[in-house]
């Protein structure tokens, strides 16, 4: 069976259809009593997603769910840039899912302490501890124009993690600091879906699928060791796929 789909769709509205739908069918599992755990994304891209799920009132037990973040920025949960912040308005106010199900990262918090907290609440919500590691049933991802995915940035110290489930990360291209799950933990779920539209997210894509690029971003470290990726893209991003640079 093969372990990594490309699907393309003309537009990124029928992007995020099919992203609800993968999501849907993740999530379909608690109808029969199965907790589900599931990690969100931030950009813009899956807000419609949100939306879409939060409209499934039959196929979703959602108090059998638990939500997780992929990443964080350093702003508290009102801020406009909040992660958590754009799924509580899209999402979590609207499906009757339970309040502690929902495992936000503290980005008001000292970066340091909120990633330790976070590895924290991971470690008892998942009930293991190392070397075993979280396994997230659906994780979800997008990339960024420089190949960035999470807080995982190009040339950050977060890309040689092996260790931590969670760090702060400093973006010196971005002065700032983030909060991310390290490549170990997103490579342990069990489906890492990546959402990606739009023309300047082409490059990125070029450079992750092209064989004859040395200089991978850090998207390109996403690899499943016992799951699925499944990569939505737009057409826009897409023409990465067919470019011959």
């Amino acid at each position: 069976m093969p372990r990594q789909f490309i699907e393309i769709y003309p537009t990124v509205d029928e992007l995020q259809l099919r992203a609800a739908e993968y999501a849907a069918v993740a999530l379909r599992p608690t109808l029969e009593g199965r907790d589900v755990h599931v990690t969100l994304s931030g950009g813009s891209t899956p807000r419609r997603m949100h939306e879409l799920l939060a409209e499934d009132t039959t196929g979703i037990d959602w108090s059998r769910v638990h939500l997780y973040w992929g990443d964080e920025r350093t702003v508290g949960p009102d801020d406009p840039q909040s992660n958590y912040g754009m799924a509580r308005d899209t999402l979590i106010t609207r499906v009757p899912i339970l309040p502690e199900h929902v495992y936000r990262m503290r980005g008001e918090d000292a970066p340091d302490q909120a990633a330790c907290d976070y590895e924290a609440a991971l470690r008892q919500s998942f009930g293991v501890q190392a070397p075993e590691l979280p396994r997230f049933d659906l994780l979800l991802l997008g990339i960024g124009a420089d190949g960035h995915t999470a807080s995982l940035f190009p040339g950050t110290t977060a890309l040689d993690e092996h260790e931590r489930w969670v760090v702060a990360n400093h973006v010196p291209q971005q002065e700032t600091w983030r909060i991310t799950l390290t490549y170990p933990v997103i490579n342990n779920a069990a489906m890492v879906m990546f959402l990606v539209a739009g023309r300047d997210k082409a490059d990125a894509i070029h450079r992750i699928f092209s064989p004859g690029v040395a200089d991978k971003p850090p998207a390109a470290g996403v690899d499943p060791r016992e799951g699925v990726s499944v990569w939505l893209l737009d057409a826009e991003a897409a023409t990465g796929l067919y470019s011959r640079r």
